[in-house]
């Protein structure tokens, strides 16, 4: 059961990687973060792969963290799975897709900002709800949803952890095009298979440039970042607020 939870399949030069737990709306557990992190990994060093998508199952991406699995195995250090994971994500070199349908949740959105083409149906729904649970934001999205999006609209989102759908993601730039759901897997696809047809050290080079001016910055933001949320995961404010919300749900 474990195993299925995060799919790869690998058709030609792309690997589709997809979050795959429906039943709780792709909800991320430690174990699914390791084969995540597996994925990218692996990806990054095989000649075969020339572009990496990213999707969940029809009709969710993701609600972000496995809050039980979460607080009963909270991330405490650099080598925790979800830290690696961002650090995965980060680092990767090659094309990265987003195939995005139904909810993305909390680190479901701050991925997202290291995709290179995000592509979301109209029913896609973005949420980042750090604050109502007595966190802080993660995976560089301090200064990267500044950097896009400017203070406004990032403390929209961000600090009033106000939800927003597909066309605004499109106009604020996080999302590069909508579609129906019937055409996600069809435009992301083509779309690989465009850029995996392209001189493989030319993008790669190409990537590279367009990442380096915020890599620095995205760096110590996900320490920065790292640190706080980790503090934060011992505060009675984020218990009582995490509680709640388990309690509600």
């Amino acid at each position: 059961m474990e195993a299925t939870r995060v799919t790869t399949e690998l058709r030609g030069a792309t690997l589709r990687v997809a979050m795959n737990r429906p039943e709780k709306k792709n909800a991320l557990t430690l174990d699914m973060y390791e084969r995540l992190t597996a994925a990218f990994t692996q990806a990054a060093t095989d000649d075969a792969v020339r572009v990496l998508i990213i999707t969940g199952a029809p009709g969710v991406f993701t609600a972000g963290n496995d809050l039980g699995d979460f607080m009963k195995t909270p991330p405490t250090g650099m080598d925790s799975p979800v830290v690696r994971f961002l650090h995965a994500l980060v680092d990767f070199e090659k094309p990265l897709i987003a195939a995005v349908d139904g909810p993305a949740v909390g680190i479901g959105t701050t991925m997202l900002l290291h995709c290179d083409q995000v592509i979301a149906t109209d029913r896609a729904r973005f949420h980042m709800p750090f604050t109502k649970l007595g966190l802080v934001p993660e995976g560089g999205s301090s200064v990267l949803f500044p950097a896009l999006v400017g203070h406004q609209r990032s403390a929209s989102w961000l600090l009033f952890a106000q939800p927003f759908d597909a066309n605004e993601a499109c106009d604020a730039g996080l999302v590069s095009r909508v579609v129906p759901p019937a055409e996600l897997e069809h435009v992301a696809e083509a779309l690989a298979i465009d850029i995996a047809g392209l001189p493989k050290e030319a993008v790669r080079l190409t990537k590279r440039l367009l990442k380096q001016g915020m890599a620095a910055a995205v760096k110590d933001a996900l320490a920065r970042e790292g640190a706080l949320f980790m503090e934060r995961l011992g505060s009675p404010e984020t218990m009582e607020a995490l509680m709640s919300f388990m309690t509600r749900k």
